[in-house]
């Protein structure tokens, strides 16, 4: 399997995509105060997740997913600001916040397997 058959990995930079988009419509000031904080956030997830992905060993890939699932949750941190500010339309919000929650279930579904895969005697290898 290649990184960019991974679901997870492709629902990643489906948010990153959308997250890119509401950057964009934001203010100078409002980049630099949310907006910088929140693309770099939804970024990282897509980022971690293929860092874990080339990793060996099933410590070494799961601290990194570990790292994901953060910066998504910092990722919904920011799009309620974003939200709460008057920053972004509800619908966007909600568009974004349903994505995020979605890979949130896939990533937390993905570090459970690479941790069963070890306790079964499978090699997590490409």
């Amino acid at each position: 399997m290649n990184l960019e058959d991974l679901e997870i990995y492709k629902l990643a930079i489906d948010v990153s995509d959308d997250a890119w988009r509401v950057y964009k419509i934001l203010s100078w000031p409002d980049k630099k105060i949310m907006g910088d904080q929140f693309v770099s956030a939804v970024d990282s997830i897509g980022a971690s997740i293929a860092e874990g992905f080339g990793r060996f060993h099933y410590l070494d890939k799961n601290k990194f997913n570990y790292n994901a699932r953060g910066s998504l949750l910092e990722s919904l941190h920011w799009l309620e600001v974003l939200s709460k500010r008057g920053k972004i339309k509800e619908e966007i919000k909600e568009s974004l916040k349903s994505k995020l929650y979605s890979l949130h279930r896939k990533l937390n579904g993905y570090i459970n397997i690479t941790k069963k895969q070890v306790e079964v005697g499978v090699k997590t290898t490409r």
